[in-house]
């Protein structure tokens, strides 16, 4: 990430020119706001399943990807009991929830399902991606260019990775909705790639290239442009019925009254005719805000199921892959001043991990909340809040291995090797997803 932040800043010095965003989203015509890649479309072909499973991929770059990818190999190899058979994990999966890094795996297995087992290593996992993009940004064809950096990335995902493919590709019959998660730049509101956000900008998702989400979702501020988005006026300045509800209940809710406060601001057309998205972890770095946010916006669980007709479940399980690493500084070895490099990573360091801690706090305590009003005395809900962690790994040698492998596009085939085994590992011996387990074998008797 360093070298490429350097080229960018060596691009930046020596065209000294302004760049403006390539806008490649559609308005919103003669489609339903409810049609297409929407959270109503998708929730309504999951209203029988007794398990309500999320999975949340955080941000750290091919670490994040990788580690990941192992988690769903676990889920794809472990079975449970299900109508007198056997069934994949995998496949009680309804949503997934992505942030930088981690959308990479989220979107791919969104377009390909299982397909993903078989070339995503090749595609993206073992590729030298970060080495593409520095010779992009190097190029000095691009130093004229009035497009930016951040096209580069998004030309070599769309070419390499995503194959053109835009959301209308990714309604798959059978396959979890994907949500990728980006950051307004402008208002600090955290954007989700789903209909129901694109209906704000009065937008089509649909046509929405599902290469750019991802580079939006993974736009590193300076090193990247942000992905721009227009926000057409044909829908007006009054806020939609179920922002207006929201807004009532905000009063003893300071979270809800954050986030409709940032919704708000896509309404405020005259100044707001553009949306500039970068790197999701910036406002939530672990993908959880985002599930949270969409729940209860909505009113909560209770509401949130009943809007979408979807029956209570037995288990509400969210499963979180968290792919940060734990800083080991060197600066305190000495009395040398730290260089801004230091400074700077030991400050983002610092609020990232604070801020990771409140998200999983917050999350933790909310999935049990959903869980307690959803139960009545004759079906019980329980609550599983799964934590997938690096710092987790018993092993020392191993987990300082992988403590040491940096936020990048490049990694050896040893470090993807040893990550997604141990996505795969951390699951299968995690305490609550063994509970989970255990729970299913014996309710199913």
């Amino acid at each position: 990430m360093l070298r490429m932040l350097w080229a960018g800043i060596t691009l930046l010095l020596v065209s000294g020119c302004a760049s403006y965003g390539v806008v490649e989203n559609t308005p919103l015509r003669d489609v339903s706001a409810d049609a297409g890649y929407s959270i109503k479309s998708f929730q309504e072909k999951w209203r029988t399943g007794e398990t309500m499973l999320t999975l949340a991929f955080s941000g750290g770059g091919t670490r994040a990807s990788a580690l990941s990818y192992g988690v769903l190999k676990e889920l794809r190899d472990t079975s449970v009991p299900y109508r007198g058979q056997n069934v994949r994990m995998l496949d009680a999966v309804d949503t997934i929830s992505s942030v930088s890094g981690g959308s990479f795996t989220a979107a791919y297995y969104g377009l390909h399902g299982d397909g993903i087992f078989d070339d995503f290593e090749e595609a993206f996992l073992r590729r030298d991606v970060e080495g593409a993009l520095i010779a992009g940004i190097l190029n000095p064809l691009e130093w004229i260019s009035p497009t930016g950096r951040t096209e580069i990335a998004t030309k070599y995902y769309e070419k390499h990775v995503f194959k053109g493919a835009t959301y209308a590709d990714m309604i798959q019959e059978g396959r979890p909705m994907i949500v990728i998660n980006a950051s307004d730049l402008g208002y600090g509101v955290r954007f989700s790639f789903v209909q129901e956000y694109f209906n704000l900008l009065c937008s089509d998702l649909s046509t929405f290239p599902v290469a750019r989400a991802v580079t939006a979702s993974s736009a590193v501020p300076v090193l990247f442009n942000p992905i721009v988005v227009e926000n057409f006026q044909d829908c007006g300045t009054e806020l939609p019925e179920w922002l207006k509800a929201a807004k009532k209940r905000t009063a003893d809710d300071p979270e809800l009254a954050s986030i409709v406060e940032g919704l708000e601001t896509y309404f405020e057309r005259d100044k707001r005719n553009y949306a500039h998205f970068v790197d999701g972890g910036i406002t939530d770095n672990l993908g959880l805000r985002a599930i949270y946010d969409i729940i209860e916006v909505t009113g909560g669980m209770t509401h949130y199921l009943k809007k979408y007709n979807r029956q209570p479940p037995r288990r509400v399980v969210v499963i979180v892959v968290n792919a940060s690493t734990e800083p080991e500084p060197e600066m305190d070895q000495t009395n040398k001043q730290p260089s801004l490099k230091e400074s700077i990573g030991a400050m983002s360091d610092v609020q990232l991990h604070h801020y990771n801690v409140a998200t999983i706090e917050l999350m933790k305590n909310t999935l049990d909340h959903w869980a307690q009003v959803l139960s009545t005395p004759e079906k019980p809900v329980k609550a599983y809040f799964i934590r997938v962690n690096l710092k987790d790994i018993k092993d020392p040698e191993r987990r300082a291995f992988l403590n040491k492998v940096p936020t990048s596009f490049k990694l050896t085939d040893e470090q993807v090797d040893k990550l997604i085994e141990a996505g795969g590992e951390l699951l299968r011996e995690n305490p609550d997803f063994r509970r989970l387990l255990a729970d299913v074998e014996s309710e199913s008797k």
